[in-house]
């Protein structure tokens, strides 16, 4: 009886050291999951406003050329990410800037944010700290985007845009760890510079 009762306990305490185990290994595995998705790549993509209108000055809708360009951004970003798409969008508060994205938005089902971009490394802070491993548009004009893009650590040498410019996209990839990684693509109508 004294050995079965033993032998019933060692079995007991190998069972318990086995379940506290399997508990560490799962809240180790949970752990490491949890960080690397909180440190997960934040990948923002830059563009300038679609061609607008000349009228009315102060703050013109997009030209019909303008409402193209924004129906192929729409296009090309719904499936930016394959699993969700775009996950947030800022733009400016004119009427180009929001028209621009506004495909995005309705296709996406995702509400527009407006920034100033007059405090650029506000807002870039902003959106790097709030969307952390998520994908995020953000459309601004021809003086401000090279801006953004060098106020979150991205390459300073963003070529100025002219005036007539509008088919560039920019991504920029921020990992948790590692250099910050800057693509410079075209979309809709090329570009053709004045000569």
């Amino acid at each position: 009886m004294q050995k079965s009762k033993s032998e019933k306990d060692r079995r007991h305490r190998r069972r318990r050291r086995r379940a506290q185990i399997i508990i560490i290994y799962t809240a180790i595995a949970v752990g490491l999951a949890w960080f690397f998705e909180s440190q997960a790549t934040t990948t923002v993509i830059f563009v300038r406003h679609a061609e607008k209108a000349a009228a009315p000055a102060d703050d013109p809708p997009l030209s019909m050329a303008g409402k193209q360009r924004a129906s192929e951004l729409a296009r090309q970003l719904v499936d930016a990410d394959v699993v969700a798409g775009v996950d947030a969008i800022y733009s400016t508060s004119f009427r180009r800037t929001e028209e621009t994205v506004q495909p995005v938005a309705v296709a996406l089902n995702v509400p527009i944010t407006s920034y100033d971009a007059s405090n650029t490394e506000t807002i870039m802070d902003e959106i790097v700290r709030e969307h952390k491993g998520k994908i995020v548009l953000v459309v601004g004009h021809s003086n401000t985007v090279p801006v953004l893009i060098g106020s979150i650590g991205a390459s300073k040498k963003v070529p100025e845009i002219d005036e007539d410019e509008y088919d560039n996209i920019y991504i920029v990839s921020i990992p948790w760890f590692g250099k910050t990684k800057t693509i410079r693509l075209r979309y809709g109508a090329p570009y053709v510079p004045a000569q």
